[in-house]
This record gives C-alpha cells, sequence and structure tokens, in this order.
C-alpha cells in the first residue's frame, strides 16, 4: 500500500476516527475535519496529533495534493469541503467504500445482523489473534487487545469487518455492508430497526437478502437457523454459494458459570453467557472452520474472550450487588439481554433499566415492539429524555404510552437523570441484587460507579 494523502471529512466518528489512526499508524499523511467532536474520540484524535486546530468546516483543507476524501455519514450533501472536493475532481469515498478499495485482494468476512454483529465480530478477532494470524478488521467497539477498532494494512491476507445496515454516506445510503462485497458473509439474526431508514419491516428485510444476493461464486452464507426470515432467504438458490447454518451451541450453567458442553474437549468455561451469546459462540465457530481454524484450537482460545465493550460487561460485583452496563437498545436485544441475566442469576433481584434513545426507540410507532420485552425482569425501569424527543424533533411520548407499549403496568418510567439515580441507588436491598443498564446513550449522564459503591 503506497503512502496517501487523505482528509476525513466528520473525521470524530466511531470508525471514521479509529480508521484515521490506523491509517496515520501506517504511514499514511492524514488531516480531518468536523464540526464537533466527542469523547472519547476527542482525546483519542488529539494524542495522535489529528484533532482539527479548530471546529467547523473550511474549504482550503481541500486541495489537489490530496489522493483522496473519506466522507463520513454525518456530514451533508452541502458540505462546503465536500463540495470544493467535488469541484477539484477529487476521489470521494465512504469509509467501506475505501476499506474495499484498499482490500480488494484479501479474503473477506463480512458480520452482518440485527443484534450480535459486535460480539460475534470481536470473537472472531479474538481467536484469530490467539493463534497469531495475520489479518486487518473493522468492528464497532473496543476489544481487549486491540488498541483501534480498525486495522488496514498491505500485507494481511483477510479482512474480518462488521458491517452494519446503516447508509455508507450522505452520497450513497446503501446498507454499509453492501459494500465490503464479502466472500463469507454471516447474518446473525433480522429484527425490524432503524424505522427513520427503513420505515417497513420488508424495506428492511430487503437490505439482508441484496447481501445475500451479492456473494460470489464459491461464497458462503453463514445464518442463524432459528431466524424464520433467514430460513426464507438463505435457502434461495444461488449458484455455488455454500449455506451453513447454526443454532445455540450447547452449554450449562453451574454456579454462576456458563460452561460450552463439546464433544471435542469436553465442557469448556467461558466468561460471556446468555442463550444469545450462545448463538454468537456457535456463528463464529462456523466463520472459524471456513477460515481453517479447527474446533480444538476455537475452543482453547474462547475460554479468555472477555466480551466487547459494553456488551454485558461487568461494572462491579461483590456478594450483594452486581451491575452489568450493555449497549442493548432495540427490542430483540433488550429481550436478549434481560432474558440472559435472569437465566445466569435465577435466585437474584433483577432491576432491568433501558434508554429509549434512537429514533426507532422513540417513535409512537414502533413503540409496540418493546412489548414483554422486560418480563423477566423483577424491576423493570425506562429513562427518555423529551430534550432528546424536541432535538429529534419528535412528536412527545408520554409514560403512559410507554406502559402500555411494553404492556407492563408497574413499570417505572423517569425522563430525568437525577430521579432514576435516587430509584435506582433505593433499590438496594439485603437480598442480593442484579442492575441491568441497557442504552446506546448514558441515561443523561447517570452515574454509574457512585451506584456501584453505594
Amino acid at each position: 500500500m503506497k503512502s496517501l494523502s487523505l482528509h476525513f471529512i466528520s473525521i470524530g466518528g466511531s470508525v471514521m476516527h479509529n480508521l484515521a489512526i490506523a491509517l496515520q499508524q501506517q504511514g499514511h499523511k492524514v488531516t480531518g475535519s468536523d464540526d464537533e467532536i466527542y469523547e472519547p474520540s476527542r482525546t483519542r484524535l488529539q494524542k495522535q496529533g489529528l484533532l482539527p486546530a479548530e471546529m467547523g468546516w473550511n474549504p482550503a483543507n481541500i486541495h489537489t495534493g490530496l489522493d483522496a476524501v473519506i466522507l463520513g455519514m454525518h456530514a451533508r450533501k452541502d458540505n462546503p469541503e465536500l463540495l470544493k472536493a467535488q469541484e477539484l475532481g477529487l476521489a470521494v469515498y465512504s469509509y467501506p467504500e475505501f476499506i474495499y478499495e484498499q482490500s480488494k485482494h484479501k479474503q473477506r468476512v463480512v458480520i452482518a445482523g440485527s443484534h450480535g454483529k459486535t460480539t460475534i465480530t470481536s470473537i472472531l478477532l479474538h481467536v484469530l489473534n490467539y493463534h497469531k494470524r495475520n489479518f486487518d478488521y473493522l468492528v464497532g467497539a473496543q476489544i481487549e487487545g486491540f488498541d483501534t477498532m480498525v486495522k488496514l494494512t498491505a500485507d494481511a491476507p483477510l479482512l474480518i469487518a462488521e458491517g452494519d445496515e446503516y447508509g455508507a454516506s450522505p452520497l450513497d445510503t446503501r446498507p454499509k455492508f453492501l459494500f465490503f462485497q464479502p466472500h463469507i458473509a454471516l447474518i446473525s439474526g433480522i429484527a425490524w430497526d432503524h424505522v427513520n431508514i427503513y420505515p417497513t419491516y420488508d424495506s428492511y428485510v430487503h437490505q439482508f437478502e441484496l447481501l445475500a444476493d451479492s456473494l460470489p461464486k464459491a461464497g458462503a452464507i453463514v445464518f442463524d437457523d432459528t431466524d424464520d426470515m433467514l430460513d426464507v432467504i438463505a435457502l434461495k438458490e444461488r449458484e455455488d454459494v455454500t449455506r451453513q447454518p447454526y443454532d445455540v451451541h450447547s452449554y450449562r450453567i453451574s454456579n454462576g458459570q456458563t460452561w460450552l458442553k463439546t464433544k471435542s474437549a469436553g465442557d469448556v468455561p467461558v466468561q460471556i453467557f446468555g442463550e444469545h451469546n450462545m448463538k454468537n459462540i456457535a456463528g463464529a465457530l462456523a466463520v472459524c472452520d471456513r477460515l481453517g481454524i479447527t474446533e480444538e484450537m476455537f475452543y482453547e482460545a474462547i475460554q479468555s474472550f472477555k466480551g466487547a465493550a459494553r456488551r454485558l460487561e461487568l461494572v462491579t460485583s461483590n456478594d450483594q450487588k452486581t451491575i452489568y452496563r450493555d449497549f442493548a437498545h432495540a427490542p430483540s436485544k433488550v429481550g436478549a439481554t434481560t432474558a440472559a441475566v435472569r437465566q445466569q442469576f435465577p435466585n437474584r433481584k433483577l432491576i432491568a433499566c433501558v434508554e429509549l434513545h434512537t429514533f426507532s426507540s422513540l417513535n409512537k410507532n414502533f413503540l409496540g415492539q418493546y412489548r414483554d420485552k422486560l418480563d423477566q425482569a423483577d424491576v423493570a425501569v425506562v429513562f427518555y429524555s423529551p430534550h432528546t424527543l424536541e432535538m429529534k424533533r419528535m412528536e412527545p411520548i408520554s409514560p403512559q404510552e410507554i406502559i402500555t407499549a411494553f404492556d407492563r403496568p408497574d413499570l417505572q418510567i423517569f425522563t430525568d437523570t437525577a430521579s432514576l439515580q435516587t430509584f435506582l441507588e433505593s433499590q438496594s436491598t439485603a437480598a442480593p441484587s442484579v442492575y441491568l443498564l441497557m442504552s446506546s446513550g448514558t441515561f443523561g449522564g447517570l452515574d454509574v460507579n457512585r451506584l456501584g459503591e453505594q
């Protein structure tokens, strides 16, 4: 890979800033701009000397000395830097397009689906890294043993990419996973989400069908055999494309410890738990089989996998109180994560709290998808911010509408963080309890550490 001069428009994005750092570490000249950059992107860019000197867009950043411009999804079509790049005839890529351009010569694996894709990708990265395989990657969360969420080199023969269904850029709103053009695609499951982009279930499902249809001859689709819609997509005849279904990996739980039941390695202890994670493990095992990693090698490596950041992440634990934080926000994720904690701790009081924070979760027409999803909890809590609704220019929602949607009359609803903090702290009792905090946000700045210390 020759040294390139690259400019990032919207460099502060989660993947964008990781890609910028990874490319600079490979010896490329990288600059970037953004109108607002939040933590942890800000500090990480600053440490690498990549934080823009001032916020905002400046057409002077764009010049004929650039080899390419990489455009983030959060920029607008009328961005002055983008307009200048187009005027000069520069190559403009979304980040999945750019990664593909640099990876055409590699074997490409994409992990897609409505849930589990970050964990499955993280397991693959962990297992391959454990066995010292040379590979590039893109993953949607920080995981132990990896400095960045992106690696892109000239010599790695393999690319493992988490592929989401969000649009690639303001210039091309097709799902990101289509741009990687994978040889192997895993689809973990389909549950309607992102209703602001895909207003109907059918339009959402169609994106995954396009991914399956894009596989080349000798390609493979790995899929959750328990998902009815995936059966329909995967069983469609595609010339010379291999179908590989997977199911829940056989397991047992003993004294709060989950063990994989295997034929080749006996019972194998793992640090993640829940039926949904047993599916994630089975999916990763199926992909590893296609990459030349044997079952024995997989089971040896999986024992030290601690999970991805904010995926059933243990915050604190003692004999009386255990706190988990999870990225779950979509209905299927909330249901699966709550069920996992209940199964792991059947005799503890379970306090499950979810933040409605995304366009989908705050959409009145979508709220009904949360029906019964918190039923496994002893105490069920929902937090949402009316200010977030205003910022997203969405209709106000009443607490009663949320209670009706979840179909749980005793549901506790909070709209300000201080009241939520007080309520959660009041739930501490002599009986052992588990707190499960599920959000893609921060509950308005909830002090999780104080909850743990209290």
